[in-house]
């Protein structure tokens, strides 16, 4: 179970793209978020398809098509279930199952992404701490086996 997230939510970006604009990451747990993201299994990092260029696209090696449009953040795309925001953001985009999505915006680490199409698309807030950077890695491993189907 995801413990609640500790201070108010940041503020975000109300224009595109949407982006977190306070309570950023420390830009070393920055590295480490990225670092620990990409030595999951079965991902490989990639230019996002529909994200600024400082953003890291975490495609999967195992599933390249989507099962539906829902399960991506690029739908007809390669599958991006998740990227990286860079060091200027640090927040997380990420598709979920629409209940988990509400359940971590209830707990303070996530917001309805602001270009969500089918509902299954947050934003995730960047970690700034040791604990916090286990949640977000450990919510991206949620979206990658929601991404997967």
């Amino acid at each position: 179970m995801t413990k609640p997230r500790a201070g108010t939510v940041p503020t975000t970006s109300v224009e595109g793209p949407h982006r977190q604009v306070d309570q950023l990451a420390p830009p070393e747990m920055w590295g480490r978020l990225v670092a620990a993201v990409f030595a999951l299994p079965d991902v490989v990092e990639g230019h996002s398809q529909v994200s600024p260029a400082s953003s890291r696209a975490v495609f999967t090696t195992d599933r390249e098509v989507e099962s539906a449009p829902e399960r991506s953040l690029a739908p007809g795309r390669r599958l991006e279930p998740v990227h990286l925001h860079g060091v200027d953001d640090t927040s997380v985009h990420l598709v979920l199952p629409p209940e988990r999505g509400r359940e971590l915006m209830a707990l303070g680490w996530a917001e309805p992404h602001g270009y969500a199409d089918f509902g299954t698309e947050f934003m995730v807030y960047g970690p700034r701490d040791e604990d916090e950077l286990a949640v977000v890695v450990g919510i991206v491993e949620e979206s990658l086996a929601f991404g997967r189907g």
